[in-house]
């Protein structure tokens, strides 16, 4: 089965928000989702985009999409791709389309010399650990994830407001 993948334009919005809240919701997390389409159109394609995302498509129907942007990696002196989500639509899996995706995603890598290609995945998603891991991914067990958000991060970023206020 052959799949496309092309790059989204901002009509792609809604059904990018689309794909957020079905991952969202198969991840358990759909309460979590305050994106709108109006804020992706903003992120993703405004006068500074902060992230890329290709569609998938298959039979000229969208069957997933991922969403990525670049990172730096110190050691290596060199860009990586950071992968935040990965999604195809549950009747879709299991056809290689994850694996084309992510396929693509690598090609994307080297032709813009990034060091690495990387992502998160749920401790409790073992169909997708197992996935990745059969791909060649190493899980980076030794690492732990640390996220400032919300009152927390306007409480920091306000310490540093204040000490430089002087």
């Amino acid at each position: 089965m052959t799949l496309a993948i092309r790059q989204a334009t901002i009509a792609d919005c809604p059904l990018i928000l689309q794909f957020i809240k079905e991952l969202a919701d198969y991840e358990k997390l759909l309460h979590e989702v305050v994106a709108d389409v109006a804020t992706l159109e903003a992120s993703l394609f405004g006068d500074k985009p902060y992230a890329e995302v290709v569609i998938a498509e298959y039979q000229d129907q969208p069957v997933g999409f991922a969403l990525f942007f670049h990172n730096y990696s110190t050691f290596l002196g060199r860009p990586g791709l950071y992968l935040e989500d990965l999604y195809i639509q549950p009747a879709m899996r299991g056809k290689g389309f994850g694996k084309t995706l992510l396929a693509y995603l690598a090609a994307l890598a080297l032709e813009r010399d990034c060091g690495r290609l990387e992502w998160w995945v749920l401790d409790w998603n073992q169909p997708a650990k197992d996935f990745y891991r059969s791909l060649g991914a190493e899980p980076m067990d030794d690492w732990t994830v640390n996220r400032v958000t919300g009152d927390q991060l306007v409480k920091l970023a306000d310490h540093f407001l204040t000490q430089n206020q002087r």
